[in-house]
C-alpha cells in the first residue's frame, strides 16, 4: 500500500492491508519495514508529520492484529533531502518522535548504517544506538560509501557492500547493537550496481561473506 500520495490512494491500500498482513501472518514474519520521504514538494515539516502519524497509525493498528511490527527507515542522504522544497525527518530522534505520536505499541525503527552515518553530527551517534531498547528496533540494515565522494555529495542509490570500502566506520554502529541487546534480522542494501551484475548465487555469497566480514568485527 502508499501512504505517501493523495488520500484515496492511501484508503484503497488500507482497505486492502487486512487481507496482505493475514498472509504475512501465515508466511511466518513478524517485522516489516519501510522507508520514509526525507522531503515533500507540497507539504511542510508539520503539515507532512501530521499526515504520517495519522496515515501510519491506522496502519499499524491493522498490521498488530496480525501480530506484525512495523519499522520505518529514516532517510539522512543529504542530497535527497535537498531535492524537495519542503525538508522532513532525517534523524533518529525525529523517527522516534513519529512512533509516539503514532502510539502503538508495534512500531519502531529500522536502523541503517548509511542514514546513521550521514547524520551522526546531528546526534546519530553509536551513543545515540545505545540509548535505545532492542524492542524499538525492527530491522537492521549495513552498508557501506563509496570512497572519495564527499559526505553531502553520496548518492542515496549508489552504495557498497558492508566493508567495502571502510567510508562508514560499522564497528561502533554493531557494538552498540550488541550493548542492548539486538537480537533481530540485519541484512544488506548496497544499490550496487556491481552486485546486480552477477549471478544470483554469487550475489548471495558476496553479500553473505560482507555481514559476517562486519559481524566478526564484533565476535559474531
Amino acid at each position: 500500500m502508499d501512504f505517501r500520495k493523495d488520500e484515496e490512494t492511501f484508503k484503497n491500500g488500507l482497505a486492502e492491508l487486512p487481507k496482505q498482513a493475514a498472509g504475512l501472518k501465515r508466511a511466518g514474519l513478524k517485522r516489516i519495514g519501510t522507508w520514509l520521504m526525507p522531503c515533500h514538494d507540497e507539504l511542510t515539516y508539520l503539515a507532512n508529520f501530521k499526515q504520517h502519524a495519522d496515515r501510519l497509525r491506522e496502519v499499524a493498528k491493522v498490521l498488530g492484529d496480525s501480530g506484525l511490527m512495523l519499522g520505518f527507515e529514516y532517510v539522512g542522504t543529504a542530497s535527497l533531502m535537498a531535492s524537495k522544497k519542503f525538508p522532513f525527518l532525517h534523524t533518529m530522534a525525529e523517527t522516534r518522535e513519529l512512533n509516539a505520536a503514532i502510539g502503538t505499541d508495534n512500531v519502531g525503527l529500522v536502523l541503517d548504517s548509511w542514514h546513521w552515518w550521514h547524520w551522526w553530527q546531528a546526534g546519530d551517534s553509536a551513543e545515540a544506538i545505545r540509548e535505545l531498547k532492542s524492542e524499538e528496533i525492527a530491522l537492521v540494515d549495513l552498508n557501506d560509501a563509496p570512497k572519495g565522494v564527499k559526505k553531502n555529495a553520496q548518492e542515496d542509490g549508489k552504495r557498497e557492500l558492508p566493508m567495502a570500502t571502510g567510508v562508514i566506520d560499522v564497528k561502533p554502529f554493531l557494538e552498540s547493537l550488541v550493548a542492548i541487546g539486538y537480537d533481530g534480522p540485519v541484512r544488506a542494501e548496497p544499490f550496487n550496481q556491481a552486485l546486480r551484475d552477477l549471478e544470483d548465487d554469487a550475489a548471495c555469497a558476496a553479500t553473505s561473506a560482507a555481514i559476517d566480514k562486519g559481524f566478526a568485527l564484533v565476535g559474531g
